[in-house]
């Protein structure tokens, strides 16, 4: 698999990492693909308690209160532990659903499917593709304490009599080693817990997180030590004046993306951001911006289908690459970098600088001038080529 950050950075590209061999430290194992998990039991859930947002959810209501419904059909036995839980039709999900929100017309069910494919994208259910589908891999990651809380919810939900067999699931977990327990046991209970809440929230805010908020932010012997711990997931402590964020070291250049999502994420940043930048609109080391590129300038400028150019978009606003933005109150839409921008280092935001140069005019001089560069800096062969 090569090393824990490259297994690390590359489950938090797709969110999931196939694994073979012995499970890495810093994940769990279930069937054949491994998750992260946060060190000391934590969760994301905790930026409710420091009033910190979290990184939006496409439709996150709506999403949310789907997998409430998927997890009442597939928790059988609530005196038991939710996962694995046992396969659940479809149909039997989406009746939960329209009882949930007293509705039962088509745009509902049209909802509750897009919200299924989201889920099953991330990981949070598996679709069969039979019509039946099962709690996935990342309901693993649910603590002890939450259980007793989902055990309340679920009684609160109302759900239709199981419309065939109930066939449990059967899959084991198989937790890596201990990751971090040499540099948390380094501190007492307190600090300990000031790292672990510093390090989930770095990697899980929307946008930096102000140091007033975290004292592992403030305290230098605590930010080395999270610095530690983020490198040993191929992470980077980033600091933006006085708020911090955590982004990819410049060792790992992952590039999931396929093709047609990367031509849109180009037409977006071209537009909200190069156009503007040479307007002066915009700072010269930023790729954050307020002018968004509307949906029909998109479908003017590209050549893909509008159903892959749609389903283009709801990737990448899903991943956190694109955000969409009110452009006026008769509503009409745009788009603008999303919050992962936020955590792009110095080095890589000059990349894609010059990655749109060369996009956007091949032949001009600056794009002449950074081929040359780039060539400089190749490495030779043993024979002297590059």
């Amino acid at each position: 698999m090569g090393s824990m950050g490259e297994a690390h950075a590359e489950a938090r590209s797709s969110g999931l990492v196939a694994l073979s061999g012995p499970v890495p430290p810093g994940f769990v194992r279930v069937g054949e693909v491994g998750v992260p998990v946060w060190p000391d039991g934590a969760s994301p859930s905790l930026l409710e308690e420091y009033q910190i947002a979290a990184a939006p959810v496409e439709r996150a209501g709506e999403t949310r209160r789907v997998l409430a419904c998927c997890l009442r059909m597939c928790w059988a036995d609530l005196d038991a532990e939710p996962w694995p839980g046992v396969w659940a039709a479809v149909d039997d999900v989406l009746a939960c659903y329209r009882t949930m929100v007293g509705r039962t017309d088509d745009s509902v069910r049209s909802w509750a499917v897009g919200a299924l494919r989201r889920l099953h994208d991330t990981g949070w259910i598996v679709l069969s593709g039979f019509g039946t589908l099962r709690l996935g891999p990342r309901c693993v990651l649910w603590t002890a304490d939450g259980h007793v809380q989902l055990r309340e919810l679920m009684r609160r939900i109302a759900a239709p009599v199981p419309s065939g067999e109930v066939t449990p699931v059967v899959e084991a977990r198989d937790e890596g080693p201990d990751e971090f327990g040499d540099l948390l046991g380094a501190f007492d209970e307190r600090r300990r817990a000031e790292l672990v809440a510093a390090f989930v929230a770095v990697e899980t805010a929307a946008e930096p997180v102000h140091e007033a908020r975290f004292a592992a932010l403030r305290d230098p012997a605590l930010r080395r030590a999270l610095m530690e711990m983020l490198a040993r997931r191929g992470r980077v402590l980033q600091q933006r004046r006085d708020a911090w964020i955590s982004g990819y070291t410049d060792a790992y250049r992952v590039t999931s993306l396929p093709e047609a999502e990367r031509a849109v994420l180009a037409l977006v940043l071209v537009h909200s951001v190069a156009i503007p930048r040479a307007e002066g609109l915009l700072g010269e080391d930023t790729w954050l911006s307020q002018y968004p590129v509307a949906t029909e300038e998109l479908r003017r400028r590209t050549l893909l289908p509008i159903g892959e150019l749609e389903a283009a978009l709801r990737s990448l606003r899903q991943a956190g690459l694109i955000a969409q933005q009110k452009t006026n109150e008769e509503g009409a839409g745009g788009y603008v970098p999303g919050p992962q921008f936020h955590r792009l280092t110095r080095a890589a935001r000059a990349r894609l600088q010059e990655e749109l140069i060369l996009a956007a005019g091949p032949q001009t001089p600056l794009a002449v001038a950074i081929r040359a560069k780039r060539r400089r800096h190749e490495p030779a062969t043993p024979d002297g080529e590059t």
